[in-house]
């Protein structure tokens, strides 16, 4: 890691100035907590250099704590020149922000960015899966889901849910919600009319923000014998 920053700071001061261009953009970055507490992931765009036939590579390192003295740790890449990285074994509820820096490197120029944040603030589990319908008696619809394999622990750490529905030709959703069980019972839905159902997550305890919504629901597959 050392190497490669010195390798970067070297063709910076090197070719910057007799390059006669600009700096590259500071990278946009973006991280997110949908596997809280096993890690956050974190993306970031690039605009494209013009001209370039190199491809921009990156160094992406965090900290916790906002002090210079702190100790920097890699952010876990695929390769230098990925868009992504993981910071894994979260610290859960630490009084300090996590600094991670993302620092992209071209033949002319480094340009970095710093992006503070608390993993339990930027929790956003990923959308439940396995959607399905059963028809009950009596006008009901039986919703069915399963939170999402990339939420770790959801016996420890729960989720609670919303159901949208609409009936096909309907522009408008009707919405049900917070449900801390993985089914529940649309009541007086219109018979023979076939409804769009879509569910949506969050964290128990109001962390974060809720997931986006779930592919739209199937029939439920009947049990085998």
């Amino acid at each position: 890691m050392a190497s490669r920053l010195l390798l970067a700071l070297t063709l910076w001061t090197g070719c910057s100035p007799c390059g006669g261009r600009e700096a590259p953009a500071q990278p946009k970055v973006l991280c997110r907590a949908s596997r809280y507490p096993i890690a956050v992931d974190c993306f970031w765009t690039q605009p494209t250099a013009p001209h370039s036939a190199r491809p921009t590579s990156f160094i992406a390192t965090y900290r916790l704590g906002v002090a210079a003295h702190g100790e920097s740790r890699p952010c876990l890449q695929l390769t230098p020149e990925a868009t992504s990285c993981t910071i894994p074994d979260v610290q859960m509820f630490s009084m300090v922000p996590y600094i991670l820096n993302v620092t992209a490197v071209q033949p002319w120029g480094i340009s970095s960015s710093f992006v503070p944040f608390v993993p339990e603030h930027i929790i956003k589990p990923d959308p439940p899966e396995g959607v399905c319908l059963s028809l009950l008696p009596g006008q009901r619809l039986w919703v069915q889901w399963e939170p999402p394999r990339s939420w770790p622990f959801p016996e420890i750490f729960s989720l609670k849910y919303w159901v949208r529905y609409k009936h096909h030709g309907s522009s408008r959703f009707r919405q049900v919600g917070p449900i801390e069980a993985t089914s529940f019972s649309l009541r007086a839905v219109k018979p023979q009319t076939r409804y769009c159902v879509q569910v949506a997550a969050q964290d128990l305890t109001d962390y974060g923000e809720r997931s986006d919504w779930s592919l739209p629901a199937a029939a439920c597959k009947p049990m085998g014998k």
